[in-house]
């Protein structure tokens, strides 16, 4: 599509169409005292940490535009202040001390990072040698979820596909070869990464680390049975092979602990299952983070994402940046929308039973590490999963029965997947030792509550007497607090936190303090509005004294937990199941939930882009009201447009409404029109703006050309591109001369 003016002009083409563990059998084990387990000092795997030296080079995802004037290469590349490098400093054990990379709390992940959601995911990336340049591997795992990707692929020199897959990841941390930085001189992959995330830590891995005969030994010793079959897709896959040796054991190193065997779902990704969203068109048709406000909710994530797990919301998010291209998955998620959106009892219980489920991905994460350091902090995180995985299988049930009488394929298969007996199996034998009044509750003293009287009477005896001391000394507390109060006759009360424990507050109104103060005996007095909060000596002892006992309740407690977990540990696995179907159901329904606050229709999958009145999404979220409608057609025969208007007239707006209702269909959601029709796009490319770059020493007209290669170079018959401005960086003769030769490209190429 191109749009023109005698003033702007805008075009859109659019086409048809860990390491793995030393102790192999090692399994949940009592604790005993809170000592080190025998890890000796392990090497540092990775040389050193850099952050970008004020890298230039070629942008990467370089979007181009087309009308009178195009601009931008792969988005504003921005560098750091100095050129120190990001190093973590080893312990003096030889291991870096902390639970995950330190990172400014200032800094964001990658352009696409949405807030409120810190990046977890650390990525090896490893680039073939010699005849063998272009071939990339991958590997990332999410310090909250044993997954471990794997991702093999041929990039081009703009290495397009690696950029855009890290974006979309929002690494924490990416890890290399040193040989890719070697004394200064970086290869160009390097040099493009570091431009593109340029907050990002990144290390620098000896290459004897990146082995590939290592990493499918790791994959065959974590892998859980369920995934095994990957074993045999990856065996020749040599790069992402390589990349996860280097991963997991920098995971090993850097976590201080390993991922028990059996444990790990792996799977392997192409690039040719989902469409190709390069970083810059997610920002130009704000996908995931408004370009105004990043903390507002006006982009097609906010529009969208009524979602009610952490599950959900990621894996829609997932799917906006990544479409996927099969019409058959398409079609049945259309399928079970309109099924939700038909059967109302169905769409309400399911919404209800979903709501309840916590971070699932989270919890199976930390069952199945095996922490080589036995502390207090351990055993009471470990008390709370157990807790954590009673209340999620306490749902199964509820969720199950609501799915009964479902009709369509995908809801049909979620359903089949819950009635795995494992769930109730390990429900049962956590029951035995857990009490059935044991829950999830939100609250520091109550969660602390819930956790100290988690197992049952009788399994230890000498937990039960810890308990008794614990609970005399809390009964000493409030009693303490009430003598204060009769005392001074003022109106105390016990609080608690977590930093503080227990503690005394007082409120102000109607309270006649002696010489406006309080009595001296009260210490580490605070006011905040109406209220006082303040101790006493004799309650802090009587703090530690609670502390004691609790340390003795956890730890007691701890050996119980880990002997049930060394029980139920191989059937944990169905946690994947149950997350799989949970996302997927909250997704679907946050999707249903869209249609029923706007006027959505289901979208059709033909050899034509045809949509009539349509709306724009986000543009109808602000406005809060019916917006301009707009027809759009788009056929084999007639694949390009070319869109004329005066300035402010809406064009931008238009071309940016095609782009997102076709991202919207493609993931399986209603669009907002009267008709749809699509034709399902590998690629989606947008250029909106006009602009130089100061970073890389580029003129607008430079910025227009790199973009323009960009696309020529990456774009296919079957991708969709919007170009909006294309050949104002030059003279009027000039830009139309190259606009004109884009288009015959373009249109030759059968691009729509």
């Amino acid at each position: 599509m191109l749009r023109s003016s005698a003033t702007e002009e805008v075009s859109v083409a659019s086409g048809t169409g860990t390491s793995a563990p030393s102790s192999p059998n090692r399994q949940y084990g009592p604790a005993q005292s809170w000592r080190q387990r025998d890890t000796g000092p392990s090497p540092s795997p990775f040389s050193t940490s850099h952050g970008p030296d004020n890298v230039s080079g070629t942008g990467a995802n370089l979007i181009c535009s087309s009308g009178t004037s195009c601009s931008i290469s792969g988005g504003p590349s921005r560098s750091r202040s100095s050129s120190t490098p990001y190093l973590r400093t080893p312990g003096v054990d030889g291991r870096i001390h902390g639970r995950t990379p330190q990172r400014d709390q200032n800094m964001t992940t990658s352009s696409s990072a949405t807030l409120g959601h810190p990046a977890s995911v650390i990525v090896a990336v490893v680039e073939g040698r010699g005849l063998a340049r272009g071939q990339i591997g991958m590997s990332s795992i999410n310090l909250k979820y044993p997954e471990l990707v794997l991702s093999q692929f041929a990039d081009t020199g703009t290495y397009a596909k690696v950029i855009t897959k890290l974006h979309t990841l929002m690494p924490l941390e990416i890890l290399m070869p040193d040989t890719a930085s070697e004394k200064g001189q970086g290869t160009k992959l390097y040099n493009l990464i570091t431009e593109n995330f340029p907050s990002v830590a990144f290390t620098a891995i000896q290459r004897k680390y990146f082995n590939e005969k290592k990493g499918l030994e790791y994959i065959q010793q974590l892998c859980a049975p369920e995934f095994n079959t990957v074993v045999m897709e990856v065996q020749t896959k040599y790069y992402c092979l390589a990349a996860a040796a280097a991963l997991l054991k920098y995971f090993e190193y850097i976590q201080n602990c390993v991922y028990a065997p059996k444990s790990l779902k792996v799977s392997f990704t192409g690039s040719e299952k989902t469409a190709m969203i390069d970083s810059v068109s997610a920002r130009n048709l704000e996908l995931v983070v408004n370009n105004r406000d990043h903390r507002s909710d006006h982009t097609l994530l906010g529009v969208l994402n009524y979602t009610k797990t952490p599950g959900g919301e990621r894996r829609l998010r997932s799917n906006i940046l990544e479409p996927p291209l099969d019409a058959d998955t398409i079609n049945t998620r259309l399928d079970t929308i309109q099924e939700l959106l038909q059967e109302e009892e169905l769409f309400f219980g399911l919404k209800s039973a979903i709501t309840h489920f916590l971070d699932i991905d989270q919890l199976l994460s930390s069952l199945v590490q095996l922490p080589k350091q036995d502390t207090v902090a351990v055993a009471e995180a470990k008390i709370t999963h157990v807790i954590q995985l009673k209340h999620t299988l306490e749902r199964v049930a509820p969720l199950k029965m609501a799915l009964k009488d479902a009709k369509t394929a995908v809801l049909k298969a979620c359903h089949t997947s819950l009635e795995d007996s494992r769930f109730e199996s390990i429900l049962a034998q956590i029951k035995t030792v857990i009490n059935d009044d044991t829950s999830y509750t939100k609250g520091s003293l109550n969660m602390r509550t819930q956790k100290c009287y988690a197992v049952r009477p009788n399994v230890n005896e000498f937990l039960d007497i810890a308990r008794r001391a614990y609970t005399e000394v809390v009964d000493d507390i409030a009693g303490l607090v009430d003598q204060l109060g009769e005392k001074y006759e003022l109106p105390l009360r016990t609080s608690f936190s977590s930093a503080r424990g227990f503690f005394i507050q007082m409120r102000l109104e109607g309270v006649a303090l002696s010489d406006g103060q309080l009595p001296g005996e009260f210490i580490k007095v605070t006011r905040q509005k109406n209220n006082y909060s303040f101790t006493t000596l004799d309650l802090m002892k009587m703090n530690d004294r609670c502390d004691e006992a609790l340390k003795e309740i956890f730890h007691m407690s701890y050996v119980v937990v880990c002997r049930l977990l060394s029980g139920v540990y191989e059937q944990i696995l169905c946690l994947f199941k149950l997350s799989d179907a949970v996302s997927m159901l909250d997704m679907l329904l946050s999707l249903a939930h869209a249609c029923t606050v706007s006027d959505y229709v289901r979208p059709e999958f033909t050899d034509t882009l045809a949509i009539k009145q349509g709306h724009h999404p986000i543009l109808e979220r602000i406005a809060a009201q019916q917006t301009i409608s707009n027809n759009s057609y788009i056929s084999e025969g007639s694949n390009f447009v070319i869109i004329t208007g005066p300035n402010m007239s809406g064009k931008s707006t238009y071309l940016k409404q095609v782009a997102l209702c076709q991202i919207m269909a493609q993931i399986g959601s209603f669009v907002p029109a009267e008709y749809a029709s699509f034709r399902i796009a590998d690629q989606i490319f947008t250029r909106i703006g006009v602009d130089d770059d100061f970073e890389t020493n580029s003129s607008t007209f430079m910025v227009e050309m790199k973009e323009v290669s960009y696309i020529i170079h990456n774009a296919s018959d079957r991708s969709l591109i919007i170009i909006d401005e294309l050949g104002r960086g030059t003279s009027a003769e000039e830009g139309v001369g190259i606009c004109h030769s884009i288009c015959e490209f373009l249109i030759n190429l059968k691009v729509q």
